[in-house]
């Protein structure tokens, strides 16, 4: 008898989120690569609203991230290097990104101190 295979468990074990996490659960310091980004649940938008507004702010694959600040009460939000733009985003949005930790390169604006 053979055993049946499950083709999402396949497809996981190929996916390029090996070593990846969710931007949301980044420290401060964080630097990455986006690999994915997929909706959101739980928000006040649907998953779909979340994802193309993410995508909009710039929030695509293969921008370089890193995590510069969190708030003070409870670490949310958080203020993120998109490339060249700076955005907060709370922890629940940021949880649908997914990154690819990088060797840190110094920031643009500590480089032009």
């Amino acid at each position: 008898m053979r055993a049946s295979v499950n083709p999402g468990s396949i497809a996981s074990r190929r996916s390029p989120s090996h070593g990846a996490v969710a931007l949301g659960a980044a420290p401060v310091g964080f630097a990455g690569e986006i690999i994915a980004v997929r909706g959101a649940e739980g928000g006040a938008l649907g998953a779909t609203e979340t994802e193309r507004r993410l995508v909009e702010l710039g929030f695509v694959e293969g921008a370089r991230v890193e995590v510069l600040h969190q708030g003070l009460f409870g670490g949310d939000p958080i203020a993120v290097r998109i490339d060249t733009a700076t955005i907060a985003l709370r922890r629940r949005e940021a949880a649908a990104i997914l990154v690819r930790p990088t060797a840190r390169e110094p920031s643009i604006a500590l480089a032009a101190e």
